[in-house]
């Protein structure tokens, strides 16, 4: 299993760890962890503790709040659940919004998406954005009212859909 920054399988791109591109992590503020970093070579830091997938995140503490970028494919829901009881932080998952997976742990039990306009283009380890695009639309869910208010003040393009009526949002 490869764990990183978001696992992306493209068979274009012959690849299947990928980065966050880094203008979403400083659009969005301050996480305290990432349990899906990639292993010690990262080109900037998403949060500031980081497990890899020597430290199988989905089985340490998780505290404050959370960048997630899971791994993509079947074991994503898995992470999605742990993030929405968890309830404070923001995961970036493709917008597949038909799946069980949306289904159960983004239509239930998010607070907000963001629905980016356009797709994506992450990031090699190395740092290097890679020249193909995602190859599906992405999305940032929101567990938290604090991550909501994140969500609308980015300054990313897209399409926020408020999911609850959370305090202060």
């Amino acid at each position: 299993m490869t764990v990183g920054m978001g696992s992306h399988q493209s068979s274009a791109m012959k690849n299947d760890e990928w980065l966050t591109p880094p203008e979403i992590i400083e659009a969005l503020g301050t996480f305290y962890l990432d349990p899906c970093s990639p292993g010690e070579r990262r080109p900037w830091d998403t949060a500031a503790v980081h497990y890899d997938f020597r430290d199988n995140g989905l089985s340490q503490p998780w505290g404050g709040r959370v960048w997630l970028n899971p791994p993509y494919g079947r074991e994503a829901a898995q992470w999605l659940e742990r993030l929405a009881a968890h309830g404070n932080g923001i995961a970036l998952i493709f917008a597949r919004t038909e799946t069980d997976m949306f289904f159960r742990h983004v239509w239930e039990k998010a607070d907000a998406i963001l629905f980016l306009r356009g797709r994506l283009h992450f990031h090699y380890v190395t740092g290097e954005r890679a020249k193909a695009n995602s190859g599906a639309p992405s999305c940032l869910v929101a567990y938290g009212a604090n991550n909501v208010r994140a969500l609308k003040q980015s300054g990313l393009d897209g399409r926020l859909v408020t999911l609850r009526k959370a305090e202060a949002l």
